[in-house]
């Protein structure tokens, strides 16, 4: 089975983004996975500051010492990555990218024989993207699907799923489209 590290960027703690994220978590645990979620909100994580310093220390490859390097540990040993994240202006939250901005620390410096560290760290992993929004219509979206896709693309990672979930605009909109919950949960029991 599979480590599963789910980022959750929302800023609401009972939202509609919670509750597919708890969803989802346990459909993959009931099909033997195991799963990590760290819930950005409570985190103390600084933006990058573009400082091109990081790779330098495998367990904390950024220079800012913050709860990122709880996040470092569970993504390096994750088969699978769910960014989780209510669609802020056609993408994800603040919480969210910092915590992905973030991560290029990871891929900087070298590694212990010389070759560049993303050639090391840069393990195939599958990633699956779970987003609650307002609207409800493909061109909503458009943005963040263009996003993910190039991600993927760059990262070397396999798309695992999308649960694009519209018409959730109050934090318990989720409570009127049941279905929506039963994708995420089918979603996590798909992960083997």
């Amino acid at each position: 089975m599979k480590n599963i590290l789910i980022l959750n960027g929302s800023p609401r703690a009972h939202g509609n983004t919670a509750a597919l994220v708890d969803a989802f978590s346990r459909g993959a645990q009931e099909a033997g996975n195991t799963v990590h979620i760290c819930n950005l909100r409570t985190m103390n994580i600084h933006p990058c500051i573009g400082c091109l310093q990081g790779g330098k220390t495998y367990d904390s490859p950024c220079v800012q010492k913050d709860d990122m390097d709880q996040i470092y540990t569970l993504y390096r040993s994750a088969d699978c990555i769910v960014y989780a994240s209510p669609l802020y202006w056609w993408s994800f939250s603040a919480q969210l990218k910092a915590a992905i901005d973030r991560l290029f620390a990871v891929m900087e410096g070298s590694s212990d024989n010389g070759a560049p560290a993303y050639q090391t760290n840069l393990t195939a992993k599958e990633c699956i993207m779970i987003v609650p929004a307002e609207e409800d219509h493909a061109a909503n979206f458009e943005l963040i699907n263009h996003y993910f896709d190039g991600y993927l693309q760059r990262m070397g990672w396999k798309d695992a799923g999308r649960l694009l979930a519209g018409g959730l605009m109050q934090a318990k909109d989720i409570q009127n489209r049941p279905e929506y919950l039963s994708k995420a949960y089918e979603l996590g029991r798909s992960i083997r």
